[in-house]
């Protein structure tokens, strides 16, 4: 099939080419995803078609129609794959229900890590970097009773209350995701990078909103402080001051009508008292002990779905598919049970350069998808 010729395979494909043609911009593709049905279709229309679409003009319809970069969509998938991460879009099943109700969910997620995590109820732990010894005690305190408790705790994994929070979770046998403001690929604070390590060993998570080689620029950390929110059923603040990204992410937990909690402070505290203008706004609960937001969070059911038959005559994915001998042999192997790449590897004769090629295809044909762990399994 040439390159000219060539449609998105599925909703992931269509959505990294949409973020890859240049001025369109987050806010427009929600638009055009809220014209479709499937976003592929987005690649049918007529420029005319699209043009009738808000904030779609003759220049950005004429950039939809005219997009043939499907060799550097693959290689988004590509890069994903080489530092072990997944992309989820909006449309998969597995994406986090709770960020999908907010305002402005992102439309594509890249993970490492467990992304069933993302499926958990979850409360936002956050606070300022320069922390206290009262705020470092408290929030160690409050985040290992929440863990034990059954809640994985969010944060941003910035230093301070957030790498306390982090910290905290794990030592409590517990989960914990950090959202990152920067690409998968670029763990800041750089010194966390060990933590990291830790959290994903621990069946927790890493995410991002942004794109592999995006830098750690001021500007996405607000933009990264609403999906801490989103993610979670309630935010607690620690310690914070009148700014910064605390009351960011407190302001869009209200703005996303989800529960805010906040933790006094001595008026000596500079660094505290924006949690007492929380308090004293009604901004937000006072809390003084963990039953102060245990009680205001009621576990977040995930709908309920019917059990998968486990009879040998479940229809997959992949039989649909025309697949060459190679791919069927991966796929008659993932039948019974997921799979290591090394034990995939043994099992079919096939080395590991040829294997992740082979597994990369199957993947963008939705034949199969990768869990955490390089760990692969069949749709």
């Amino acid at each position: 099939m040439s390159q000219t010729n060539q449609k998105p395979r599925s909703h992931r494909d269509a959505l990294v080419a949409l973020t890859l043609i240049p001025k369109l911009g987050i806010q427009r593709i929600r638009l055009l995803l809220q014209a479709v049905d499937h976003p592929a279709e987005i690649f049918t229309f007529t420029l005319q078609q699209l043009q009738q679409i808000d904030g779609i003009g003759p220049t950005l319809a004429a950039s939809i129609l005219e997009f043939e970069n499907w060799k550097d969509v693959r290689l988004v998938f590509e890069k994903a794959n080489r530092v072990d991460a997944r992309i989820i879009s909006y449309e998969d099943e597995v994406y986090p229900p709770l960020l999908r109700e907010i305002y402005d969910p992102p439309v594509l997620l890249w993970v490492k890590g467990n992304a069933e995590v993302l499926q958990t109820p979850g409360v936002a732990v956050v606070g300022t970097r320069r922390a206290t010894s009262y705020g470092k005690d408290t929030a160690h305190e409050l985040a290992v009773e929440l863990a034990a408790q059954g809640f994985t705790i969010t944060s941003g994994l910035a230093f301070g209350i957030d790498t306390v929070a982090h910290k905290a979770a794990l030592e409590a046998g517990g989960k914990t995701i950090a959202v990152l403001g920067s690409g998968i690929d670029t763990i800041y604070p750089q010194k966390n990078a060990g933590l990291v390590r830790d959290i994903i060993e621990n069946d927790g998570a890493v995410i991002t909103e942004f794109p592999i080689g995006t830098p750690p620029d001021a500007g996405n950390f607000p933009v990264r402080n609403r999906v801490v929110s989103g993610l979670s059923l309630g935010t607690l603040v620690v310690e914070s001051g009148l700014k910064g990204g605390s009351m960011i992410t407190a302001q869009s937990a209200l703005t996303q009508n989800r529960e805010v909690f906040v933790v006094p402070h001595s008026l000596k505290n500079v660094n505290g008292i924006g949690c007492n203008h929380l308090i004293k706004r009604g901004a937000g609960k006072l809390v003084q002990s963990i039953g102060d937001i245990v009680e205001e969070l009621p576990y977040y059911e995930t709908p309920q779905q019917d059990p998968a038959p486990e009879d040998t005559s479940k229809s997959f994915q992949w039989h649909t598919q025309n697949l060459d001998e190679e791919a069927k042999t991966i796929c008659k192997l993932l039948e019974n049970e997921p799979m290591h790449i090394d034990a995939l590897s043994e099992a079919s004769g096939m080395p590991s350069h040829q294997l992740l090629s082979k597994l990369l295809e199957l993947e963008m044909q939705n034949c199969i998808r990768q869990k955490a762990g390089k760990n692969f399994e069949l749709m």
